[in-house]
């Protein structure tokens, strides 16, 4: 057993892990918070992504042990409580930009990240960013929508 702290979604957290746990695993099974779905385990379809340090990551390719010291955030912790939505998440659900809502989660992680990077991306930067997330519901069209709306919101948000 490895001993690790993380702060997920602003709560600090010291536990025992096996070396092999993955972080997806260890947010869903021992935190409980099923917001991250597991999907391919393989690192393939993205439904897992998170944010490590800031960073997009697919916690199904992250040991738990990685995430030693790390501050993680996951879809259940955009928005403030009482706030509402984060404004991805309000695009996503006005555009209609989701079906079965497997992919969300990790798609609007990813999308944080793109958004973070480039906060008025084109269509095309858009799927670019996204392409490592995989969705088999919406055709994709919707889900580039909600993100182009979401960063108009953020640049009327800062003029």
């Amino acid at each position: 057993m490895n001993r690790i702290s993380v702060t997920v979604d602003g709560v600090a957290y010291q536990d025992d892990v096996e070396p092999r746990l993955l972080l997806v695993h260890y947010l869903r099974d021992r935190l409980g918070l099923t917001g991250t779905p597991v999907g391919c385990d393989t690192g393939s379809c993205g439904a897992c992504t998170v944010e490590l340090d800031g960073r997009s990551a697919k916690s199904c390719s992250v040991l738990a042990v990685q995430a030693d010291g790390s501050e993680v955030t996951t879809v259940q912790g955009l928005g403030a409580p009482g706030d509402g939505l984060d404004p991805l998440q309000k695009a996503f659900h006005e555009k209609h930009a989701l079906q079965c809502g497997y992919c969300t989660p990790g798609m609007i992680m990813a999308a944080r990240d793109l958004l973070r990077e480039n906060p008025d991306p084109t269509p095309d930067e858009v799927r670019h960013g996204l392409e490592g997330n995989l969705c088999r519901c919406t055709g994709y069209q919707n889900i580039v929508h909600a993100v182009l709306a979401a960063a108009r919101a953020g640049q009327e948000a800062r003029t």
